[in-house]
């Protein structure tokens, strides 16, 4: 496998394990993102990744048919960063909707799965930018032993294609 594919599969793993992600439109004011819950089906590394959001939500209101996109991750031990652009559109197929439903997101709609509140946006991911973070003490270390952290962080950086 090669190094950013790894970096990739490390990626998905995280996103599938912590789930939170900053959303936003491409060309939004001040590049304006949002806090959302990012769902994936199954165990395959790829989209559509699922978000469930509601009709007043300015992010949905702007987003019209469907436009670029780009979602920024951060793992919970900061040990991974992510920026992922793709595409986004409203989807509120009945049958994904009724496959992802759970009670964390029955939560937020009184009226169920039919409440007419709910917009399902389906996140097609494209192209990203991985870094895995080196902890900078051991950084620092290297740098004392004569070693160029430059270069092993290089390899530690990933440009992948994450279209299915």
């Amino acid at each position: 496998m090669s190094k950013d594919a790894e970096i990739a599969a490390t990626f998905w793993k995280a996103l599938r394990s912590e789930r939170t992600i900053m959303l936003g439109l491409a060309g939004a004011k001040d590049g304006h993102t949002q806090p959302m819950t990012a769902i994936l089906e199954g165990e395959r590394d790829a989209g559509p990744v699922w978000i469930f959001s509601a009709r007043q939500v300015d992010l949905v209101k702007a987003l019209g048919t469907g436009k670029d996109a780009a979602a920024h991750f951060v793992a919970k031990d900061h040990n991974l960063f992510a920026t992922i652009h793709g595409r986004l559109t409203p989807d509120n197929d009945p049958a994904v909707i009724d496959r992802l439903w759970n009670p964390f997101i029955a939560a937020w709609y009184r009226s169920g799965k039919s409440d007419p509140e709910i917009r399902l946006l389906r996140f097609d991911p494209g192209h990203a930018q991985i870094w895995l973070n080196e902890n900078s003490v051991f950084a620092g270390i290297k740098l004392m032993l004569g070693k160029d952290p430059r270069k092993e962080y290089a390899e530690k950086v990933a440009e992948v294609d994450l279209a299915g």
